[in-house]
């Protein structure tokens, strides 16, 4: 049984991060070499002036040192043990914690054996060190290592993958919790929670085999009669000859597959992925809340704080307590429907900002989004159950502040049945709505593609690591979203938060639903080159990404 309370977080994350990791090795290390390859075009370098005048503004506060080493490893999942890629030998990641204005140096030893790379999701932080191979730097080669050293500019709840074709839909993700140092919450105790959907080394199966069997689309699979979304008919003969747009345009030194990896064998390279696993494209999950489809990979299981509903994470408290829980959905194709049983929960914070805070029973949370709630816990043992959402499947952690029994694994708590908070029906607190201003340049992106084909794109047109759209400093920018494809797209934007409309909440990733459009504001103050992609890894893999662009 894990537990974590605000008072051990605080006096021990920073010596944890720091000195319980892995060791990276130092030899070899990419630090120093160029971002990127120079601009082609007018736009800012990754490691232009522009960037480091940036990063000049933000300060930088004391050095907080982080070692992480990427490596294959064995992971247990609660019952279930499997062969994956992850830093160290947990899951998530042993968090990082540190306060806002510091300076986070954290030295990256890839252990893998092909290129990887660390994205961190949310921060507004400077170009070269946004971990995007083929736009931001060179990925880091197998058995090289990376240091990544950047201002932590604003507090809030953060997390970090790669950005490495799919691997971060294996075990490489980590939360990153940055400190106000001017806390205006008050609670006794914290908890992050951390939701995913897990296919790595479950019966043969790899995060590459499942993009390679959906890039055949719906006209080239023999999907057998399973119901309910929850086919797993086998089905052989994948092939890589659809590998990861990342893969193909912005890893050229590393070898074009994945791990072939099982749960006796430890992982290693291959040209393939390995024939020998079940079909896992999903067939029939449908949400009204999403808009019809609810997702594509039909994974065999969901997870919170990487243990599986039958060995769930039990987290203890007092009754009365007032404990703060951060959400973060870590899943590569899963949207996540959270509730407390027995409880309310009064939102907070979303994607690391404030929000005038609401009252929920239920919250939606798509892939990379997150949400800081706030609860008073009462006597006894209480589900903390994410429904994946459409596809009749749940994750569960465990509440315990008194005796009694546990609920069932598969338990629905009531509060599951009302209609989940969305992202829309919050509005920004005042301190960090964006002013009011007309925009001076709109950008209009087009989600097109569909299932059939797994086709998927922005404005029609395969992802590319040049800039397509460029704006200038200090301009305010609309992002027009048109969803053109029949599924719903997590759409997330590197280095920046926008503002969803109406004095909205300030988000760097958001739901577009099916045929709807969604206009969003954000002001360019962050130089350099910056991706906009799905955040469906396989959508973002197929080609739903783009690269933003600042003009020198």
């Amino acid at each position: 049984m894990r537990t974590t309370t605000r008072r051990a977080v605080l006096g021990a994350g920073i010596a944890a991060a720091g000195g319980s990791l892995l060791a990276a090795c130092s030899k070899g290390s990419d630090s120093g070499s160029s971002a990127a390859p120079a601009p082609t075009d007018d736009s800012v370098s990754p490691d232009g002036k522009e960037v480091a005048a940036a990063e000049a503004k933000r300060g930088g506060g004391p050095v907080r040192k982080v070692a992480l080493t990427a490596t294959p490893t064995r992971l247990d999942l609660g019952g279930r043990t499997v062969t994956t890629w992850a830093y160290g030998d947990r899951l998530p990641g042993r968090e990082i914690r540190v306060t806002a204005g510091d300076t986070l140096a954290v030295t990256l030893a890839n252990h893998l054996p092909e290129p990887t790379s660390l994205h961190w999701h949310g921060l507004a932080l400077r170009n070269d060190m946004d971990g995007a191979p083929g736009v931001t730097q060179r990925p880091v080669k197998a058995g090289a290592s990376f240091d990544y050293r950047f201002a932590v500019a604003h507090p809030g709840t953060y997390w970090f993958h790669p950005h490495s074709g799919t691997q971060q839909d294996r075990g490489l993700y980590a939360p990153l919790i940055v400190e106000d140092p001017k806390e205006p919450l008050a609670y006794d105790k914290e908890w992050v929670v951390v939701l995913d959907d897990w296919v790595d080394g479950v019966d043969g199966s790899t995060p590459d085999a499942v993009l390679a069997e959906l890039s055949r689309g719906m006209g080239g699979m023999d999907h057998g009669g399973g119901t309910g979304g929850m086919d797993h008919g086998g089905h052989g003969g994948h092939d890589m000859s659809h590998m990861s747009m990342t893969s193909m345009t912005s890893m050229t030194s590393m070898t074009s597959g994945s791990s072939g990896s099982s749960r006796t064998s430890r992982t290693s390279a291959s040209a393939t992925p390995s024939p020998s696993g079940p079909s896992r494209m999903m067939m029939g999950a449908t949400s009204p809340l999403l808009g019809g489809d609810a997702g594509d990979v039909a994974y065999p299981h969901y997870l919170v704080n990487g243990r599986t509903p039958g060995d769930p994470e039990t987290f203890t408290a007092k009754p009365g307590d007032r404990v703060r829980i951060r959400f973060v959905n870590a899943g590569g194709d899963t949207a996540f429907r959270v509730a407390l049983g027995g409880h309310r929960m009064t939102v907070t914070h979303t994607d690391g900002f404030p929000v005038e805070h609401r009252q929920a029973d239920a919250l939606l949370l798509g892939m990379g989004e997150r949400y800081d709630v706030l609860v008073e816990v009462k006597d006894g043992v209480f589900p903390l159950t994410a429904l994946a959402e459409g596809k009749k499947r749940s994750a569960l952690a465990l509440l315990r502040t008194g005796g009694g029994a546990a609920p069932e694994a598969d338990v629905r708590p009531k509060e599951l049945e009302a209609a989940p908070l969305t992202a829309d029906r919050l509005r920004a607190d005042r301190s960090v709505a964006l002013a009011e201003r007309r925009p001076d340049r709109t950008i209009t992106l087009r989600l097109t593609g569909s299932m059939a084909k797994y086709d998927w794109a922005i404005n029609g047109e395969k992802y590319a690591p040049e800039p397509r759209h460029l704006v200038g400093t200090g301009e305010r920018v609309r992002l027009v979203f048109v969803n053109d494809t029949e599924m719903w797209h997590p759409m997330h934007l590197h280095g920046h938060t926008f503002a969803l409309p109406g004095r909205g909440p300030r988000k760097d990733t958001a739901i577009v639903l099916p045929g709807r459009r969604l206009a969003v504001d954000f002001d360019a103050d962050n130089p350099g080159r910056w991706m906009i992609h799905c955040h469906n890894v396989y959508h973002a893999e197929s080609g739903m990404m783009t690269v933003l662009g600042y003009r020198r």
